[in-house]
């Protein structure tokens, strides 16, 4: 590019009516942190001998560190962008194959993310897009990985298992969901079910045949039409995006505690002011009182939204 040229281009200019929405869309808002507590707990049920659940927990972070300046900066309190990924899973096939199976779920999708990974303040509907993609590829790799597993390993054939998973960075949360674990979102005293089971009832209530799961039987209710690994040939790789709030609570879990537990109890429990992992257990026992016929899995994430003033944000810089 020639000087001339260089001249003559014509720089976009950010109005003053639009540089704040221009400065939250590019660099986020500083004055915003977000601290996220989380609990977890799996309990392999009353009648099971063993526990074909498994679930996970992981943070993710960058930070930046200042190596040469003159600038009165302390180092300790600069902060770093953090994201954390959920994710549980609920084997099918019965025995130690659906335990393979769910352990092969998480452990295959630690190794997909391991550099897979992409910072987003405000993503745009393209980015939404492209990480739905990227979830179908996900999952479709998990689902390839269990069954060539299956077909090496003689017997194992069938072995199949539940993936629901969640990525929160800042206000976003991505769902990615298959099978008949749940995500939920509990907000202001209400549950909202952020995923649809993919059973044989649900397909029904979808398609018009029935108007709710409960006018068929439990064999219906709990009949997968997708999961991964199985003998399934296709896969229904659900998505969901979902702003967060303050004082929100996301949680994941298998159809052990909503089998057992309404979701009006599951509220209740969440409403009470208690920690995510004091929540965790009270769920679960509430899971094993109401019979505790399958394994239990609960995650449960307590996010909280903190704005700092821009006074407090210049704390640390002392004025010559």
């Amino acid at each position: 590019m020639t000087t001339t040229e260089i001249e003559n281009t014509q720089w976009y200019q950010p109005t003053e009516s639009n540089l704040d929405e221009l400065a939250s869309k590019y660099f986020g808002d500083p004055s915003v942190t977000i601290q996220v507590e989380f609990g977890a707990l799996t309990h392999q049920g009353l009648r099971r001998s063993n526990n074909e659940d498994h679930y996970c927990v992981t943070r993710r972070y960058r930070a930046r560190d200042v190596l040469l300046t003159n600038l009165p900066i302390d180092k300790k309190t600069l902060p770093q962008d953090e994201a954390y990924a959920l994710a549980v899973a609920d084997g099918v096939g019965g025995a130690a194959f659906g335990e393979l199976a769910s352990m092969l779920a998480l452990r295959t999708g630690w190794e997909l993310t391991g550099k897979a990974f992409k910072w987003n303040f405000n993503p745009s509907k393209a980015e939404l897009d492209e990480m739905e993609e990227a979830a179908n590829v996900y999952m479709q790799l998990i689902h390839r990985r269990i069954q060539q597993e299956a077909a090496s390993k003689g017997g194992y054939q069938g072995m199949g298992t539940t993936l629901t998973c969640a990525l929160t960075m800042g206000f976003d949360a991505f769902i990615v969901h298959v099978g008949d674990s749940r995500a939920y979102l509990y907000r202001t005293g209400k549950l909202y079910r952020l995923t649809r089971d993919q059973t044989l009832a649900e397909s029904m209530v979808a398609a018009g045949i029935i108007s709710s799961v409960e006018e068929v039987g439990k064999q219906f209710r709990n009949t997968l039409i997708s999961c991964l690994g199985a003998n399934m040939n296709e896969l229904d790789v659900a998505t969901n995006h979902v702003k967060l709030q303050d004082k929100d609570r996301l949680i994941l879990c298998t159809d052990g505690l909503t089998d057992m537990v309404s979701e009006e109890k599951i509220s209740g429990i969440l409403a009470a002011n208690a920690t995510p992992q004091i929540q965790c257990q009270e769920l679960v026992d509430a899971a094993l009182a109401g019979g505790g016929r399958d394994n239990v899995t609960v995650i449960v994430g307590a996010y909280s939204m903190n704005r700092q003033s821009a006074i407090d944000s210049q704390d640390t810089i002392e004025t010559p």
